[in-house]
């Protein structure tokens, strides 16, 4: 349930939030070069022509400058000790809390072009920082960033269970297709960039919350930077604190150096900015003597240095010296030299390299959330991440919309109602379902019906009154056969009421569609034969003859919607129910009954290549193929070469491979035409039909667990070619590592309760999966009141799962354990005569709110089990449970 709920809010986040980390993620990419891309694009604004002499001072070029410009009042000055790199000169500007910088001439105070890209860089730090939209955008920002973090933490552990190599872990898998391409590279490409996701977060916070900054400087243990008294009294009249970049009239220096930042990253800047034309001079400090002092101490005092800012004193008589190492660490990497001009002494000289990381870190955030703290390559690969983002969105929402659709048949359709405004009666779709195919035809039915502007409702048939069929005027029946000829368990009560005498329906017109298997023909399409008897005696208007349908063949729905299109004179939308298969790897096969009386049982694991989620209970849909020994005597029988190149699903491929999952059993592989040749006799092989099994695992195990025996269909001496399609493939067929292709249906007729009610289930043979996968359900949420009948031939053989059985039985996992072998006792005892013992204890479980699950086979188990609980519970009893949910059967 917690996997569940994470994954929820995972794509809902992804969704919602997913285009601001996207913007944010590019901006941020584009952001964090901004110098070097300004020095490249705006040459003459950075670089000078190195000429004779030596460069002016800071005092000469303050005095230069002021010469040209009187009316600004210079806050700072910066000089560089290459020949041709530009100095900079800081002035007052209203309106800026920082001011302007302007790149000099360092031999004449100049000033040089203004950077062209300056406005550009300033709107994608706006848009990364507020999306353009002030402080409602930056709360959007700082919520979206911590749901980056919510990724990172949910992404890993959704992934974590899946028991995988490295490579699997790190390696994009670029021959998959379609749903499980998509997730492979959303989980392997966020598995690349969690670090860096992590740390831009982390980061990145401390500019949107200042309680989120104050407690990074708690944690890493740094004394938080206190603001100047100007800076107090601008936060205290209303205006923001915080850490901030300059605004768009500030100019870059080269080495990224930004004159009016404070010492420490994080914190506010100074603020001279604000002040107006005559601020200086309300200081007591004279600009040229103070400069001249500063300048001689400097040079006395530090050997080597890329740049130096020189910050006139606000107030007070100290000068601060801020400077860059010739290499320095990173862009933000500045020493401090701070010198009391009245007592002419150096009142600090503090360098960088000496602090102690975590202060290293703190006085670094934005080299830290850019990549530049740990090295150019770092810097690159940060950059990388960030334009990754777009990625996640882009195929977060095209898994999104992928998984939508595949709920869209059976779910979407759910929202449909009578047409508004519309004074025609709506069309009944009424379904009988066991395993949910049928609900889902009969969904898509009504939605197509609905989009061909004919009102549609659709009713499961346990819900339908006989008053409400007698006042239709149009049904269609969408019903599957169960057991030996049965109806689903939900319409078993509707079919003993009503199907047993004739009832007038002479209003009513009507449609079936049957849904069976031919391979059992005693019964195939029984229960819906029977339907459609009953309507035609009740009198009921056909609209066309009984349609049936053999294991959900498209052929065969392609037909429904043919006549149906007819009767409505409207092409409706197509019905044909297509199966979106994912891929799977085959983690491993292990044999469960060696040496039995009985066929080979497997137990066989297999992991996902995507995100797969499942409730206990439901079914695991298998596309089977044909193993390599069939597709070999396929080809030597007429004649093909395995390597000729053929076109299947717009991709070429070799023969054989195109034929892996193809019925060469059917009756167009009788002959290939040679006028049209194999590429359009291909096209007209349809599918193998799927395979259906019970799931034996939950999603916390990390894998799905299937229980296959194999079927045997002939007695020749190639084992390969005598294997059922299922049952072969999976358990002598695929290769161990080799992808098989599964899809995952909720059944939810078998799902388990999820309160900690008592629950009786019951089980033969391989039915054993479906019993597990709701034991291991109901172990995971503490419901322990499990009471496990399970049959099968010999103890020593053929007891499933042993191990975990017997450890839930010791620990009251399983209050009740009863095992019944029936070849380790003269007499055959099976799981009904277990029930029949145990009469009283069943009674009183049942009293007690118990629901009771069978599982296993449909010849002799289940029928057997149905009238062993008769004479037991009473049928009225048996049929109260059923219509209430609580006797649920998944039997085959």
């Amino acid at each position: 349930m917690l996997k569940k709920i994470l994954f929820q809010l995972h794509w809902f986040f992804g969704i919602s939030a997913g285009l601001i980390l996207a913007i944010m993620g590019v901006t941020g990419a584009i952001y964090s070069y901004e110098e070097p891309i300004t020095k490249i694009l705006n040459p003459d604004s950075f670089v000078v022509q190195a000429q004779p002499g030596t460069m002016l001072s800071p005092a000469q070029l303050y005095a230069a400058y002021q010469r040209q410009y009187p009316d600004q009042a210079i806050n700072a000055v910066t000089v560089a000790a290459s020949k041709t790199e530009a100095a900079s000169v800081n002035v007052a500007a209203p309106g800026s809390r920082r001011g302007k910088t302007y790149n000099v001439n360092p031999y004449t105070a100049e000033r040089l072009p203004e950077a062209s890209s300056e406005a550009f860089f300033h709107f994608i730090e706006d848009l990364h920082r507020r999306l353009t939209m002030g402080e409602f955008g930056k709360q959007l920002t700082g919520i979206s960033t911590i749901i980056l973090i919510y990724f990172i933490f949910s992404g890993l552990y959704l992934r974590w269970p899946k028991k995988s190599s490295a490579r699997e872990w790190l390696v994009v898998k670029k021959n998959l297709k379609g749903r499980s391409f998509l997730w492979n590279l959303h989980a392997v490409v966020g598995t690349w960039v969690l670090v860096f996701y992590l740390l831009l977060a982390l980061t990145g916070l401390t500019w949107s919350y200042n309680w989120y900054r104050t407690a990074a400087y708690n944690v890493m243990g740094v004394e938080p930077p206190q603001p100047s008294s100007q800076q107090q009294s601008r936060q205290q009249g209303g205006q923001p604190g915080g850490p901030r970049e300059p605004g768009a009239g500030e100019q870059r220096k080269p080495n990224g150096e930004r004159p009016m930042r404070a010492q420490q990253d994080g914190v506010p800047a100074s603020g001279r900015g604000s002040q107006d034309s005559n601020a200086r001079g309300k200081s007591k400090v004279n600009p040229d003597q103070a400069l001249n002092q500063g300048w001689q101490v400097f040079s006395q005092t530090v050997k080597s240095y890329s740049t130096a800012t020189f910050r006139l004193p606000e107030k007070g008589s100290t000068l601060e010296v801020s400077f860059v190492d010739t290499v320095p660490q990173h862009e933000r990497a500045r020493n401090t030299l701070k010198y009391n001009l009245t007592q002419r002494k150096i009142e600090e000289l503090s360098f960088y390299k000496d602090k102690a990381l975590n202060e290293k870190i703190m006085s670094s955030i934005l080299p830290v959330h850019r990549g530049s703290f740990f090295g150019p390559v770092w810097q690159f690969l940060t950059m990388l991440a960030a334009l990754s983002m777009p990625l996640f969105f882009i195929t977060g929402w095209m898994l999104y919309l992928k998984r939508r659709n595949q709920k869209k048949l059976t779910l979407a359709a759910q929202q449909l109602s009578p047409l508004a405004g519309s004074d025609q009666s709506p069309w009944l779709v009424i379904y009988a379902s066991q395993t949910g195919f049928a609900e889902q035809v009969a969904w898509r039915t009504a939605q197509s019906l609905q989009q061909a502007n004919i009102p549609a409702q659709v009713i499961s048939m346990d819900q339908l009154g006989i008053d409400q069929l007698k006042t239709a005027t149009t049904a269609l029946f969408v019903v599957s056969t169960y057991g030996q000829g049965e109806p689903p368990d939900h319409a078993r009560a509707f079919a003993k009421k009503y199907l047993q005498q004739p009832v007038d329906l002479s209003q009513l017109s009507y449609a079936v569609l049957a849904l069976g298997d031919k391979e059992y023909q005693a019964t195939y399409c029984a229960f819906g034969k029977q339907l459609d008897q009953w309507l035609e005696d009740g009198s009921a208007n056909r609209l066309f003859e009984c349609i049936e349908v053999n294991y959900g063949s498209n052929t065969d729905l392609n037909r429904w919607h043919d006549a149906l299109s007819l009767v409505t004179h409207t092409r409706l939308d197509s019905m044909v129910i297509t199966k979106v298969f994912d891929e799977w790897q085959l983690q491993s096969r292990e044999l469960l009954n060696s040496g039995s009386l009985g066929e080979p049982a497997f137990e066989i694991r297999l992991v996902a290549q995507h995100d797969a989620l499942w409730n206990a209970g439901d079914i695991a849909e298998i596309q089977p193929g044909n193993s390599d020994d069939i597709i070999t005597a396929f080809l030597a029988k007429h004649e093909l070469h395995a390597e000729s190149q053929v076109q299947l699903h717009d991709k070429q491929m070799p023969l054989f491979k195109a034929l892996r999952y193809l019925n060469l059993s059917s009756n167009v592989t009788a002959s290939i035409p040679q006028k049209f040749g194999v590429q359009e006799w291909l096209e007209q092989l349809q599918p193998l039909p799927w395979r259906e099994y019970s799931i034996a695992s939950v999603p916390q195990d990390g894998y799905l667990s299937l229980v296959v025996r194999q079927n045997k269909t002939g007695n020749g001496p190639d084992l390969s070619l005598n294997l059922g399609l299922g049952s072969g493939w999976l358990t002598a067929h695929a290769a161990v590592g080799q992808n098989i292709l599964l899809r995952i249906r909720s059944n939810e007729s078998f799902h388990a309760p999820d309160d900690n009610r008592p629950v009786i289930l019951i089980g033969n043979g391989t039915g054993i999966a479906g019993l597990m996968g709701i034991l291991k359900y109901r172990a995971l949420h503490g419901f322990n009141r499990n009471w496990l009948i399970f049959g099968e031939r010999q103890r020593e053989r053929d007891y499933f799962f042993a191990q975990q059985l017997e450890q839930w039985h010791i620990n009251q996992h399983l209050h009740i354990l009863d095992l019944v072998f029936s070849r380790d006792q003269p007499e055959r005892r099976y799981v009904q005569h277990c029930l029949l013992a145990q009469k009283e204890q069943v009674q009183q479980w049942v009293e007690q709110g118990a629901s009771i699950y069978v599982c296993g086979s449909i010849d002799g188990m289940a029928p057997a089990v149905d009238e062993a609980l008769i004479q037991i519970l009473g049928e009225a009893t048996l049929e109260q449970l059923t219509l209430a949910g609580r006797y649920r059967r998944d039997v085959y």
